[in-house]
């Protein structure tokens, strides 16, 4: 069951971006999100969010899946990859194990869903998921998560690049090689180290997550998760503050989205903000700014 709702109806924009606005029912957090096509003839980005309760207690996914090669591994992913997080045994008493069986246990449905196709798309997954007061930030791939902490920017994931020291020693290991084609990639194919799918590489493109874990109190403003189409032109720093200039969620995402085209990216482009209320004044205001809309 689901336990948010909307403030602001979903609308879509020219050159295919959608942009919403919602508040958690217990007040405790509100989110906006903005997908963007951009300067690309398709659109390969999803996302995901689900807040639900589960044994009385509320939790709340957010994901960032950026599709390569096509659409259908970030497809999968939007459409399987949390329900099967929720269903694990261990969910709320293991959040961490079970987050990394289910990224890895859905790469692996993906392959097997796919085995009579001839594609060999893959995707990323940045993922981020809040049980009580902990927060889960899990990544593959090179989209990317990060944090306002007392208006600081703060990384919780690291971009799994090929040319990365432990991810090119890991690739060796297995008996991949990483080589230059206009950029560093895995077997000179794909400028990722890790990813969902791209089966004739998955010996060494691994969808094992990295994941950190973060303490929701105070000084924790907002969370930024965004593909590369964002991250490529906007650093952290200036991601964050874009998004501090904003009261409401959706409208700090749709900022971004468009910092990001205005400063050239070339990809499609998708971001979710997500606002903490510590208080009950901090959530009624942002209420009653999205009532305004």
């Amino acid at each position: 069951m689901l336990f948010y709702f909307h403030l602001v109806p979903e609308v879509c924009y020219p050159f295919g971006t959608r942009s919403l606005l919602s508040i958690c029912a217990d007040g405790k957090l509100s989110y906006g999100y903005s997908s963007f096509r951009g300067r690309r003839a398709t659109m390969e980005d999803f996302y995901d969010v689900k807040i639900s309760k589960i044994d009385g207690q509320t939790v709340s996914l957010f994901g960032i899946f950026d599709g390569h090669g096509g659409s259908r591994a970030a497809e999968y992913l939007k459409e399987h990859l949390f329900e099967n997080l929720m269903m694990h045994p261990q969910f709320m008493t293991d959040t961490k194990l079970a987050i990394s069986e289910t990224y890895q246990q859905t790469d692996s449905d993906f392959l097997d869903a796919e085995r009579h196709t001839y594609r060999d798309d893959g995707s990323t997954a940045s993922t981020a998921v809040l049980v009580g007061n902990h927060l889960y930030v899990a990544n593959v791939g090179d989209s990317r998560a990060v944090i306002s902490k007392a208006g600081k920017a703060i990384p919780l994931s690291d971009d799994h690049k090929p040319n990365r020291s432990d991810e090119r020693k890991r690739i060796e290991d297995a008996g991949g090689v990483v080589l230059w084609a206009g950029t560093w990639r895995v077997g000179g194919i794909l400028a990722m180290s890790r990813a969902f799918g791209n089966r004739l590489l998955k010996q060494f493109v691994v969808a094992e997550p990295e994941i950190q874990e973060q303490e929701v109190h105070e000084e924790l403003e907002l969370l930024v998760l965004a593909s590369d189409g964002l991250w490529d032109v906007v650093p952290n720093e200036d991601a964050v503050s874009l998004a501090r200039m904003e009261e409401e969620p959706e409208a700090a995402a749709r900022k971004l989205t468009e910092a990001a085209f205005s400063r050239g990216s070339a990809d499609n482009i998708t971001c979710i903000v997500v606002r903490f209320h510590h208080d009950k004044s901090d959530a009624d205001s942002s209420l009653t700014a999205g009532d305004k809309n």
